[in-house]
C-alpha cells in the first residue's frame, strides 16, 4: 500500500531564482499548498514585487547564488524569519546560447558559477541543518539537457549534467538520514530562457506551472528523478540503448540539433543581455578590464 502523500502545510520553503519563470510558478503553487515561502533573487526589486503579488507572508530576499556568503545569509534569514528550512528548491540558472568554439570565457564561467556552483552552495548550506533534524528535501532543477547534449548549448548541457550527477550522488550519501534529494528535468519550458529557440517537432513547450506542479507532486510523494513531461523520460530511456548513429538520426529528424543552435538573435537579445549581467564582475568588459589591470601590475 502506497504511503500517504506528505502535507506541505506550514513547511518552510526557499526558492532560488524565485522572482520569475519556474521559480515564481513554484512559489505560487507551494503557497496554495499552505507552505511558507521565501524567494531569493539577484533582482531584489522584482523579488519584492513578486512576493507582494503572491501575498501572504511570502518573503523576498536578495540572493547571489554564486556567492557563498550571500547564500548563507539567505538561508539564515529564511530560518530566522520563517523557521527551520524544510525544503530548498535550487532553481536559479541561465542559458546563453551559441557555438562552443565562439563562447568567451566570461560566459562559460558565468554559466558554471550560477548553474553548478549555485546548486553546490545551496546543497552544502541546507544539508547540515536538515540532517541534524532528520528531515528535509532538496530539489535541484536540472533539465533534459542533463541527460543529453544539445548543439548550441554545450556549456549549459555540461552544467545540467553536473546537477544530475551531483544530485544522484548526494542522494545516495544521505538516503538513510531522513533527507530527500530530487532532480527535476523539464523539457523546453515557455519562459524567457527559451525565447527565440526553435521548437522540436512533436514536442510542446512545457509551461512553468507544469514544472511547479511536478515539484509539488515530488515533495508530496518523492520519486527523486523527475522528467517534465513524463513522456520525455520514457523517450529518453527508450533511446538510451540505441546505437549512437540512430540517436543522432532521430535527433535530426525531430530537429533537436537545431533547437538551440539556430536561435532568433533579435528575439533573444533582451534575455542574453540580462543573462550577461547576472553575475556581477563577470561581464566581458569586466574580465577585459581585470586582465588589463593584471598586465599593468605585472609589468
Amino acid at each position: 500500500m502506497a504511503p500517504e502523500p506528505r502535507s506541505l502545510q506550514g513547511k518552510v520553503v526557499a526558492i532560488t531564482g524565485g522572482a520569475r519563470g519556474i521559480g515564481r510558478a513554484t512559489a505560487a503553487a507551494l503557497r496554495r499548498e499552505g507552505a511558507r515561502v521565501a524567494i531569493g533573487d539577484l533582482d531584489r526589486e522584482l523579488a519584492e514585487r513578486t512576493a507582494s503579488e503572491l501575498g501572504g507572508d511570502t518573503l523576498a530576499l536578495e540572493l547571489d547564488v554564486t556567492d557563498r556568503e550571500s547564500f548563507a545569509a539567505f538561508v539564515d534569514q529564511v530560518s530566522e524569519r520563517l523557521g527551520s528550512l524544510d525544503v530548498l528548491v535550487n532553481n536559479a540558472g541561465i542559458m546563453p546560447l551559441g557555438r562552443f568554439a565562439d563562447e568567451d570565457d566570461a560566459t562559460t564561467r558565468r554559466i558554471i558559477d550560477i548553474n553548478v556552483w549555485g546548486v553546490i552552495h545551496g546543497v552544502k548550506l541546507a544539508l547540515p541543518g536538515m540532517q541534524r533534524r532528520g528531515a528535509g528535501h532538496i530539489v535541484n532543477i536540472a533539465s533534459t539537457a542533463g541527460k543529453t547534449g544539445v548543439p548550441g548549448g554545450a556549456t549549459y548541457a555540461a552544467s545540467k549534467h553536473a546537477v544530475v550527477g551531483l544530485s544522484e550522488a548526494v542522494r545516495a550519501e544521505v538516503v538513510d538520514s531522513g533527507v530527500d534529494v530530487s532532480w527535476v528535468m523539464p523539457n523546453f519550458v515557455n519562459t524567457e530562457l527559451m525565447r527565440g529557440t526553435t521548437q522540436v517537432r512533436g514536442v510542446k513547450l512545457v509551461e512553468p506551472e507544469d514544472v511547479a506542479a511536478a515539484i509539488v507532486a515530488e515533495l508530496r510523494r518523492p520519486r527523486h528523478e523527475v522528467f517534465v513531461p513524463r513522456s520525455v523520460g520514457v523517450l529518453t530511456r527508450l533511446a538510451a540503448p540505441l546505437p549512437r548513429r540512430w540517436r543522432d538520426a532521430l535527433g535530426r529528424a525531430l530537429g533537436v540539433d537545431k533547437a538551440l543552435a539556430e536561435p532568433d538573435a533579435a528575439a533573444r537579445a533582451a534575455y542574453e543581455e540580462r543573462a550577461a549581467r547576472s553575475k556581477p564582475g563577470l561581464e566581458p568588459e569586466a574580465i577585459e578590464s581585470g586582465a588589463e589591470a593584471e598586465k599593468a601590475t605585472s609589468r
